[in-house]
């Protein structure tokens, strides 16, 4: 690996077919307070952290407005508008009654509301990439599709994608819009969205890995991850990172920190190389 870490070391994949980004992205969801709630706990280090990305090659941002709620967005204008050279995916359909506390709301005039409450916190006239949190089992999905392209065809999002979902429900999406991204729950040691991922690849459609580095589960002493990093001289986490990418050419991690020295570590991950033997031992 480089003395200098830059995402750009991780190739590149077209979201939506024309927004070229890093591979090696960055999730938004840990510049925040303990349970995802409220303001982190050293705000500076925080705001330090998000203007490094562009520095590092960092180019493809993901947040979501129920991060916080709204504190992700808010500190990601005030380190890095207006953007410049930057993909800056948000999310909708999760609201917060408290810390830890996830709750679906997939109405139209919701998903509408949240998205124009983003633009505002972003302060852009159109969200490049917009993502359904969750599809909401209590709407019916084609209201919460119809929304979707409502919103594509008013020009308040440019491209469109979902999160954890089926490849059924992906392709029912895609009957109403096209699905840029998808985002599902993906790593070494937790690969239920094979289907999906192998889905997403036919079709172009970029697959971001929530939870890239499985809690820290993937560390564990004497485990496959931890005996490769051993080998490579690199972190349990890089390994992690540097199978994902190696995995799929439509895989785009997002690994999150509020951690100036944390984000550095992850993006060194992007020149880190995996022989065959070290990708078949980790599962391939």
């Amino acid at each position: 690996m480089t003395d200098t870490p830059n995402a750009a070391a991780s190739g590149t994949f077209a979201v939506g077919g024309d927004i070229e980004v890093h591979r090696l992205g960055f999730g938004a969801m840990r510049v925040t307070g303990q349970g995802i709630w409220g303001p982190p706990a050293d705000r500076a280090e925080a705001l330090r952290t998000l203007k490094r990305l562009p520095e590092l090659g960092v180019n493809f941002i993901d947040t979501a407005n129920s991060y916080g709620p709204d504190v992700s967005e808010e500190l990601l204008k005030e380190a890095l508008y207006p953007y410049s050279g930057l993909l800056i995916a948000t999310k909708a359909g999760l609201e917060r009654p408290g810390p830890d506390n996830w709750v679906m709301n997939g109405r139209p005039d919701r998903l509408l509301e949240e998205t124009k409450r983003s633009l505002k916190k972003l302060g852009v006239e159109r969200i490049d990439l917009w993502q359904l949190h969750r599809i909401d089992p209590k709407v019916p999905r084609d209201e919460q599709f119809g929304v979707i392209r409502r919103m594509i065809d008013e020009g308040l999002i440019r491209h469109a994608g979902l999160s954890e979902v089926s490849v059924d429900e992906i392709k029912a999406a895609s009957a109403v819009f096209p699905v840029a991204t998808v985002q599902n729950r993906y790593n070494p040691t937790d690969r239920g969205s094979e289907a999906v991922l192998d889905h997403c690849e036919r079709e172009k459609i970029g697959f971001i890995p929530w939870s890239p580095l499985g809690n820290g589960a993937l560390a564990r002493a004497g485990s496959a991850v931890d005996t490769v990093a051993r080998e490579l001289g690199a972190t349990p986490s890089q390994v992690a990172l540097a199978w994902a990418l190696k995995r799929s050419p439509v895989m785009l991690p997002i690994p999150g920190t509020s951690k100036v020295a944390h984000l550095e570590q992850n993006v060194a991950a992007a020149s880190l190389r995996l022989s065959d033997a070290q990708f078949a031992a980790l599962g391939g």
